[in-house]
């Protein structure tokens, strides 16, 4: 599978793992649309990568249209009717203890809001002349997890790691483990009640998740292990329709999602970055500055963003010259800030999809942490998403839980409009680590001219946590020039050097791009399983 792929003039698609890949570039073969390729590389994904992502979990796109206007489409699930504070007390969980609870049956508490998030996809699809039928786009993916699956590097190592944590969740043992144990590398692995759910849908139709006999299942499953989503809480679920946010710079329009997602955080980098005038990259002063501008919009967003109906402020004031340009000057381009803030972690893919028409969709698809809460519905298959455990039991706390409240996202999807012409989806996985590898490629590629394949290969850093770890410092991988390291460390940047030239601490990253003469261009990482192809 290739890394980087360009000069097509059909559609591209590009995903951290080859069977996606490859079930996507088959639909725009067989003549579908950029967004139809992505509803089946969404399937394929959960069928192949489910440590990663499955749809118990959410999911966020941009899509950008022939016409010129960007929607985001806003599958983010709530928290179920039982979900509230009194209950986890009741179970012994509160603030002083950690809290809601990351695995098992009480931490399945928020509306898979996926599947909502292809049915509007799907619509868009038909708008745009997509004729492709569900059963066509889902085959593959029922396919993979009926035939079975070749576990990948990390699904092992990550099923290892986290083995006593989930090995005692409902359902994890006999969906992910062999014979009891973590399964090997290379190993085969099959989701039958997965694979069932899947030809569901593709016959009766997606709604069938949340109003019909799947949502019926889903209930039932979950009042018997205990958790608190109720089968009206599926019923009356709907994905939506929004307007993204968005920012001008030199070389566009940047957008993101609006909350509960982190998408002001990654524009404001971007938005900061540009002006520092950073005169070019894999300085000193370009990580610096890059790194300095994350501390001042994590900042902005740990104060602000939480369940859209609850905002205590108006994103878009922290998008406006005014605010860009006094935040600049706040950041030292010789000193580092203090460090660190509260970090969030978050298990996810990104994946990117374009076609000549002027489709360019950029999709995110998550169940929080590795594996998410652990459990497995057994009469459908579907691996529950954690992202609940990120609300706080505290009342007074931004992002409280409450019954049908939306929970912070670290997911966020990225899509830039260039003066140029060309039309970018590009994005990762990764947590905190997610606004932080979307500017690194942005910059390298757009900002400072560094060919695609290898603005994604390039030395990546990390400031904060991200899945699976708690330390908050800046970690960087080895490759990075060791001049710049010791002036970083000079400056007041508290280090730790991975051992590693290429690290998945540093996300899942890759791009679409639609150019300006219809040509279409992709890449992905090679810290991944993936890569791009077109037609």
């Amino acid at each position: 599978m290739e890394l980087h792929t360009s000069g097509h003039r059909r559609g591209v698609v590009c995903a951290p793992h080859a069977g996606a890949v490859e079930d996507g570039r088959r639909i725009l073969a067989e003549g579908g649309n950029a967004l139809e390729a992505m509803i089946a590389m969404a399937a394929s994904i959960a069928a192949v990568y489910p440590h990663m992502n499955h749809i118990g979990g959410d999911g966020f796109w941009l899509v950008h249209e022939p016409n010129g206007r960007v929607r985001a489409l806003m599958g983010a699930g709530v928290a179920g009717a039982k979900a509230t504070a009194r209950l986890y007390r009741d179970h012994g969980h509160d603030e002083t203890n950690g809290g809601i609870p990351s695995r098992g049956s009480l931490a399945a508490l928020t509306v898979p809001g996926a599947v909502g998030g292809w049915m509007l996809a799907a619509e868009a699809a038909r708008h745009q002349g997509g004729k492709l039928p569900l059963d066509v786009l889902l085959s593959s993916a029922v396919r993979r997890a009926r035939d079975g699956y070749v576990v990948a590097q990390s699904q092992a190592r990550l099923t290892q790691e986290k083995f006593a944590e989930l090995k005692d969740a409902p359902g994890f043992a006999q969906t992910f483990l062999a014979d009891g144990k973590p399964p090997e590398a290379g190993a085969t692995l099959k989701q039958a009640a997965f694979a069932a759910t899947l030809e569901q849908l593709a016959h009766a139709g997606l709604e069938d998740f949340y109003r019909g006999d799947v949502g019926r299942e889903l209930a039932a499953d979950l009042e018997r292990i205990g958790s608190p989503v109720t089968r009206g809480d599926i019923e009356t679920y709907r994905a939506i329709a929004d307007e993204p946010l968005s920012v001008r710079i030199s070389a566009g329009t940047l957008y993101n999602a609006p909350p509960p997602t982190q998408g002001l955080a990654s524009l404001i980098i971007l938005a900061l970055y540009e002006r520092l005038r950073v005169a070019k990259s894999e300085t000193f002063e370009f990580v610096h500055a890059l790194v300095e501008a994350t501390k001042r919009a994590f900042r902005v967003r740990d104060r602000v963003v939480t369940d859209p109906a609850q905002l205590p402020a108006k994103p878009a004031d922290f998008l406006t010259a005014a605010f860009l340009d006094a935040d600049a000057g706040k950041i030292d381009m010789r000193k580092a800030a203090k460090w660190p803030a509260p970090a969030a972690a978050g298990d996810t893919i990104w994946m990117g999809a374009a076609d000549a028409s002027g489709l360019v969709v950029s999709y995110i698809q998550s169940i929080y942490w590795e594996f998410g809460s652990g459990c497995v519905l057994p009469k459908t298959g579907v691996l529950m998403q954690n992202r609940g455990a990120s609300f706080s039991l505290d009342p007074r706390a931004l992002n409280t839980l409450a019954p049908g409240r939306k929970p912070f996202h670290t997911l966020n999807p990225a899509l830039a409009v260039l003066k140029d012409g060309r039309v970018m989806a590009y994005g990762t996985m990764g947590g905190d680590g997610q606004p932080q590898t979307q500017a690194m490629i942005f910059a390298r590629h757009v900002l400072h001219g560094m060919p695609l394949d290898r603005a994604l290969d390039a030395p990546r850093w990390l400031l904060g946590r991200t899945w699976g770890s708690t330390v908050t410092n800046l970690r960087i991988e080895r490759r990075l020039d060791e001049n710049v390291i010791d002036r970083l460390m000079s400056a007041g940047h508290d280090i730790s050097v991975l051992d590693e030239d290429y690290s998945d601490t540093m996300g899942h990253a890759g791009a679409a791009i639609l150019h300006s003469n219809r040509t279409l261009e992709g890449g992905h990482d090679p810290r991944a399983d993936g890569g791009a192809a077109g037609v």
